[in-house]
């Protein structure tokens, strides 16, 4: 399994914007997922009020290719997020389970 690590930081005042648009938006899309086996939500803390994350594990590399294509370094971005977001970072790993 693959584990997908994604991290946004919103644009400064968009905040609370980007907060409905991932609670109303992005987490029930990604736990809608076909290949996606968890989904691990992460909202801003008071002290980084501006970043969220989500943990996902993927079931393996052609499940999530098939949502974000071939270049999985890539974020799959909804219109309305990109107006939100300063910036992303993603990362991969292969999942331990133990």
């Amino acid at each position: 399994m693959i584990m997908r690590i994604f991290q946004v930081t919103t644009r400064p005042g968009k905040e609370e914007a980007f907060s409905r648009f991932f609670h109303d938006t992005a987490i029930p899309l990604m736990r809608a997922t076909d290949g996606i086996e968890t989904v691990l939500p992460g909202r801003a803390r008071p002290d980084s009020p501006r970043d969220f994350s989500f943990v996902m594990v993927w079931r393996d590399l052609d499940a999530l290719r098939a949502f974000v294509g071939d270049d999985i370094a890539s974020p799959h971005v909804d219109p309305v997020e990109a107006e939100l977001v300063e910036s992303r970072t993603i990362r991969h790993y292969d999942l331990v389970e133990g």
